[in-house]
């Protein structure tokens, strides 16, 4: 006589286990995967980051190292504002640049540019007027650069080298319209300490 056939199913332990097995494998996938999504983040958050650096480093080096001995007229000021302007009460320096591309080639624009760059609350702004013979009380157009800026520090070189806070330096035999041999670029970020950079003056 035949035996009867036993059913080949799990048993209920043996269904527990695996899903608690399958229960722990998802778990440490979901982990994962978090994980990675955290890391891409903060990698496109930091390469965002880095681009806003360096377009900002770039636009200093850019009209620093295009300085021009331009002074600015204004009907307020007899002799004009100087080419160069190191101390400011709302601005870290402010200055006469050449080269400014015009593209669309309008016919009543130069290639000069009036520019000056500032800290306020935390964040770098670049500003500039559209024409360099403005009058004392035209606002410029401001452009924010940059946040999480502790502070900017800017050292002016002279022919010997000599490093000074200002320009031009408290030196008799410097005359007010020369231009600093080399600039040297501190900026102070919150969350990557100091960004060093050195700007060369034709003369």
């Amino acid at each position: 006589m035949r035996e009867p056939r036993r059913s080949g199913g799990f048993t209920l332990l043996e269904l527990l286990v695996a899903m608690g097995i399958f229960a722990i494998i998802g778990a440490m996938a979901l982990g994962g995967l978090n994980a990675i999504v955290d890391q891409s983040t903060q990698t496109s958050q930091q390469t965002d980051r880095l681009a806003r650096v360096q377009r900002a480093v770039r636009l200093m080096t850019n009209d620093l190292g295009s300085l021009q001995p331009r002074v600015v007229r204004d009907q307020g000021l007899i002799e004009g504002e100087s080419p160069l302007v190191t101390e400011g009460i709302d601005f870290k320096v402010r200055g006469s640049r050449g080269g400014w591309r015009n593209p669309a080639g309008l016919p009543f624009r130069g290639t000069l540019q009036r520019f000056q760059y500032r800290v306020e609350d935390g964040k770098l702004y670049r500003d500039y007027w559209p024409v360099m013979d403005h009058l004392l009380q035209d606002q410029p157009r401001r452009t924010e650069l940059l946040d999480g800026v502790t502070d900017l520090r800017i050292w002016y070189f002279d022919a010997e080298n000599e490093r000074y806070d200002r320009w031009p330096p408290p030196r008799a035999d410097v005359p007010g319209g020369s231009r600093p041999r080399g600039i040297q670029l501190i900026l102070e970020l919150d969350d990557w300490g100091e960004i060093e950079r050195w700007v060369e003056i034709p003369q």
